[in-house]
């Protein structure tokens, strides 16, 4: 059975409360049960964690290379200045899809680069939380 890992990064633990008018209402909590459903109906494993710490996010990255058969990543602002996690993710061979709640590319000009694209299969930004059900869909493929 196939095992998609979904990591969030910095600041994500705050959803729900946090720029309601860009994030929306919900938390991360209930977008983990989201995803626990959906990963229910498509017969596959799910395994959601989040960190404000860019180690041990890096670690769960590493380790996702040998325990995942696919890694959903938002990794929050890193995305746009974390060179190490974005060697992180080059060093594992699973399909690996960046979400973003928001359009990065219609807010501040700093948030239209990502290092981590690069070393994605793919990447859905400014679907809300659909993005990240949108990648588990297509990782349970």
């Amino acid at each position: 059975m196939k095992t998609i890992w979904v990591l969030n990064g910095p600041n994500l633990n705050m959803l729900g409360s946090r720029e309601v008018d860009v994030y929306g209402t919900l938390t991360l909590n209930a977008i983990t049960l989201l995803l626990q459903e959906k990963a229910k109906e498509l017969g596959v494993n799910i395994d959601c964690y989040q960190t404000n710490d860019e180690g041990d996010f890096i670690t769960r990255v590493h380790e996702s290379g040998s325990k995942a058969t696919g890694l959903i990543i938002n990794p929050g602002a890193w995305t746009h200045y974390s060179i190490a996690v974005r060697d992180a993710l080059a060093c594992i061979d699973i399909p690996k899809i960046e979400v973003h709640i928001s359009n990065v590319y219609a807010r501040e000009s700093f948030r239209h680069t990502s290092l981590i694209a690069p070393v994605c299969t793919g990447q859905i930004s400014g679907l809300g939380v659909d993005g990240y059900l949108l990648a588990l869909e297509y990782l349970a493929k």
